[in-house]
């Protein structure tokens, strides 16, 4: 079965720190970039983070840059997302997803980010 399922999502306090998974399995993880996507209540899809098939580079927006880091293990099919000095405004569902060549866009199901105090 193709499929992304992420998960580590919940509550953390602005200033606190949460990691992000992304699992994969039924497709060829290792040959695609992939991306983490958030979407905040009443906003749109924002990218956020993206990574090269072989993780050799990464590109963040301008929103997480120098807070968030991306990262892959193409052995574990796995993908993170290291999220610190976290704000208010991080509070979003975070998707992972991929563009497979034969079937298109892979989405996961998302996990809530909530930063409240």
């Amino acid at each position: 079965q193709v499929q992304l399922v992420e998960s580590g999502g919940g509550l953390v306090h602005p200033g606190g720190s949460l990691t992000l998974s992304c699992a994969a399995s039924g497709f060829p993880f290792s040959r695609y970039e992939l991306r983490w996507y958030r979407q905040a209540p009443g906003k749109e899809l924002e990218l956020v983070a993206s990574i090269t098939s072989t993780g050799s580079s990464t590109n963040y927006a301008d929103s997480v840059e120098g807070r968030f880091a991306i990262s892959r293990d193409n052995a574990k099919n796995t993908l993170w997302l290291q999220m610190n000095s976290m704000k208010p405004e991080d509070t979003a569902v975070y998707y992972c997803m991929t563009m497979s060549t034969f079937h298109g866009q892979i989405w996961g199901q998302g996990t809530q980010v909530t930063v409240s105090s």
